[in-house]
């Protein structure tokens, strides 16, 4: 990591979530062949209000596709499912928390790989300790 204040460059987070994703068990990471994941540093416009949002700092990360359980054999011709993680509010988080920066990426890489599933947030608290 660059000084330790400026936090992860985009690069290294993403090697950071790629990793998250790697360390699940094989019966989900396979089914997340399709997902891309993908670090920027704020949330778009519309990504803010898809979710309801105003503050660009709120979002630290998004899912972006249609959930496996709610997908049809007859559907093609849409873009994949995408992971989105926020750098910026991240970074944010880290500094206020003091939580370290590998597990806040866990974190939001776990939450919404959730949402891919059509997982509950039970659910989800499960796959994030399958994940340690």
């Amino acid at each position: 990591m660059r000084n330790h204040q400026d936090g992860p460059t985009r690069v290294q987070m993403q090697v950071m979530a790629q990793a998250v994703v790697a360390s699940l068990p094989v019966h989900f990471r396979d089914q997340l062949g399709d997902v891309i994941l993908k670090v920027e540093d704020f949330a778009t416009l519309e990504q803010l209000q898809a979710v309801g949002l105003d503050d660009r700092w709120d979002l630290t990360g998004l899912y972006e596709g249609q959930a496996l359980p709610d997908r049809s054999i007859w559907e093609s011709g849409t873009m994949p499912p995408c992971i989105w993680l926020f750098r910026e509010p991240l970074i944010a988080e880290w500094r206020s928390t003091g939580v370290q920066m590998d597990d806040l990426v866990r974190h939001v890489v776990v939450h919404e790989a959730g949402h891919h599933f059509g997982f509950s947030d039970e659910d989800m608290h499960w796959l994030e300790d399958e994940a340690d």
